[in-house]
């Protein structure tokens, strides 16, 4: 036998060690040969041959098993929702309440696929059964579905109640003309306008027509309104022959078709928060719901101003005239559309419509005014052009028909989503 080759003359006494193994490499590879009793095993499968101390076998570095695991989501995606919501869980009464809520927070179905739902209404299944209620009433306290025929009646008396006051006092007013003086006339009719506003109150205070919250500041905006169409016209007819001058005549026709159309309003904004909390129960998804509305809010409007049209007829007959005018059935719309507005949540559109209507009605008698100034004509012109080619009626007519168009592209948006149809 030959001597060993030295240290010094080469390197064939020692292994070679790779260059890329580092120390992590060598901690794996002393866990390994602990776990595995000291061995490894060939690359050709012979049988298994001590391994040197520091050195581990290459493959064991790249095993599937020893790869660092991958951090995913929770693997239920809608708890981190309940979490989120779940005082409106809680507070819910239905899952159609907790759809409506979800939506009103920017939800849309589109996010519900997120949470491995189709739509919020199914994702508003799932949070309303899986999270307890605390204003839930028992299964043995839920009242069972009946006819409602005696609360319609009551809500339905209430909602005659103007029209039957403003029918009264036009009525003496017409008896006793001629045998009552100018003061004792003027004491019949402010009682008369009381009666109509007191029973306006309680017709407003319940039924359909009663709103969630308070609407203030609109009072004014409606008692402007209708005083202008009761003094209006003769008002601006005389501030453009160069008045005003003299006594304003009263046109009490829109008043009492006005008061006489509550009846209507009331029935048409109930079927219509009736038939909208149908769709919205078997709908499945807010696209669908918001599809379906739509139709029935320009439907039911219609059918409001068909009987409106007929109410201002009749009126008009009664006082000698022809036919129903436009500027009343604009205000009509107008007052119908804000109350809708305000019954569904929505009162600060609803003010703004009334409050930009007014302004209109204001503007024209000022304009006519600030045009006689000298150099301020043109000022003038566009309300004479108006009045030239419409009649007096025609500045009302624009003003609350703009702006009721405006509420009514509003309300098209606002209603059809479920957030509006939140309670019952």
């Amino acid at each position: 036998m030959g001597r060993p080759t030295d240290v010094r003359d080469g390197t064939a006494a020692l292994p070679e060690r790779a260059p890329e193994a580092t120390a992590t490499d060598s901690l794996s590879a002393t866990a390994t040969d602990d776990a595995d009793g000291g061995t490894t095993a060939t690359a050709d499968g012979d049988a298994p041959e001590q391994a040197a101390p520091g050195v581990r076998a290459p493959e064991i570095a790249y095993h599937p098993a020893r790869r660092p695991a991958v951090r995913r989501g929770p693997a239920d995606p809608v708890k981190l929702l309940m979490h989120r919501h779940r005082d409106l869980c809680e507070r819910a009464v239905d899952p159609l309440e907790i759809a409506a809520g979800l939506e009103a927070h920017g939800l849309t179905d589109r996010t519900a696929a997120r949470y491995r739902h189709r739509d919020v209404f199914s994702l508003a299944e799932e949070l309303y059964a899986r999270v307890p209620g605390t204003a839930r009433p028992a299964p043995s306290d839920v009242p069972q579905p009946g006819p409602d025929t005696e609360t319609r009646a009551g809500w339905t008396l209430l909602a005659l109640l103007p029209g039957a006051a403003c029918l009264a006092t036009v009525g003496a007013l017409r008896a006793t003309e001629g045998v009552l003086d100018g003061e004792a006339r003027f004491a019949v009719t402010a009682v008369g306008a009381l009666l109509v506003v007191l029973g306006l109150r309680l017709c407003l205070r319940t039924g359909p027509l009663r709103a969630p919250s308070g609407v203030g500041g609109v009072t004014l905006y409606v008692c402007w309104l209708l005083g202008y169409a009761v003094y209006g016209d003769d008002l601006l007819g005389q501030v453009i022959s160069g008045g005003p001058d003299g006594r304003w005549t009263a046109a009490p026709a829109p008043v009492l078709g006005l008061a006489l159309s509550v009846a209507p309003a009331a029935w048409c904004t109930h079927l219509f928060a009736v038939h909208a909390r149908r769709r919205l129960a078997g709908s499945h998804g807010l696209a669908e719901f918001g599809a379906g509305v739509r139709p029935l809010l320009l439907g039911l409007v219609a059918v409001f101003l068909c009987a409106l049209a007929a109410l201002l007829f009749l009126a008009g007959l009664g006082h000698g005239g022809g036919g129903a005018p436009l500027a009343p059935a604009a205000l009509g719309a107008l007052l119908f559309l804000a109350r809708l507005l305000a019954v569904h949540g929505f009162p600060e559109p609803a003010a703004t419509g009334l409050a930009a209507a007014c302004a209109v009605e204001v503007a024209a008698p000022f304009l006519i005014l600030a045009g006689r100034l000298p150099g301020l004509d043109l000022l003038a012109r566009p309300v004479e052009a108006l009045v030239m080619a419409a009649g007096a009626g025609g500045v009302p007519t624009l003003a609350c028909g703009v702006a009721a168009l405006g509420l009514l592209i509003h309300a098209s948006v606002a209603l059809s989503r479920a957030s509006a149809h939140a309670t019952a």
